[in-house]
């Protein structure tokens, strides 16, 4: 046997110790074969190492202070106002609703009075403004996580879970947008004071803004 192979267990033989060998090679008188069973250790398959589940730590992140989240804001403002401004005068030629000719932007008692007075031409550019900066905003927050003006900054949304918000907190935090304008952005300035700087738009949903 040859060092390579397993050694089997055996004992000493019969005949050694004074006994009728019983193995395969001894016959009886009769001259008949006697049958034998061999027990031989069978070795264990070794069993495979179970890989433990690598614990994934928490990242850590840094959000996005008052400052940089209004830069962002403007950038985003900027895009909107002319698709705004577009799709505002295409609706006013077909409707045939315009603001008054003598209008001027610096003539704040003139914008007063067609507030009060809540002015269809006005009415209708708001409308169009909010809807415009709305889906916008939505649809950027739902596909990419962030808008233009906070992809210029560097800057994300991310959930409680540090993953992309999901479209129902992204609807969500549209709305927080309205309800941070409906408190006289208070809502917005409200990120300047929080320590985790959180809008209103942000405890709605559930969201935070962090540097990508």
């Amino acid at each position: 046997m040859s060092e390579s192979e397993p050694a089997l267990l055996q004992g000493p033989s019969r005949g050694d110790r004074g006994e009728p060998a019983s193995g395969p090679a001894a016959e009886p008188a009769g001259g008949w074969p006697t049958s034998s069973v061999e027990q031989t250790a069978q070795p264990q398959p070794a069993r495979e190492p179970v890989a433990q589940r690598a614990r994934r730590e928490p990242a850590t992140v840094y959000v996005a202070g008052f400052w940089r989240r209004l830069v962002a804001a403007a950038i985003d403002i900027a895009i909107v106002i002319p698709a705004a401004l577009l799709i505002t005068v295409i609706a006013s030629r077909i409707s045939g609703v315009h603001m008054p000719p003598n209008l001027h932007l610096v003539d704040i008692d003139m914008w007063i009075d067609l507030v009060l007075a809540t002015d269809p031409a006005l009415v209708m550019g708001l409308v169009l403004f909010g809807a415009i900066g709305l889906v916008y905003l939505l649809l950027f927050q739902v596909v990419v996580g962030r808008t233009l003006g906070m992809r210029a900054l560097g800057i994300k949304i991310i959930d409680v879970y540090g993953d992309r918000p999901s479209p129902g907190r992204c609807v969500a935090r549209c709305a927080g947008y309205l309800a941070g304008v409906a408190t006289l952005f208070l809502g917005f300035l409200w990120m300047g004071f929080d320590s985790e700087k959180r809008g209103l738009q942000d405890w709605i949903a559930g969201t935070y803004v962090i540097r990508a």
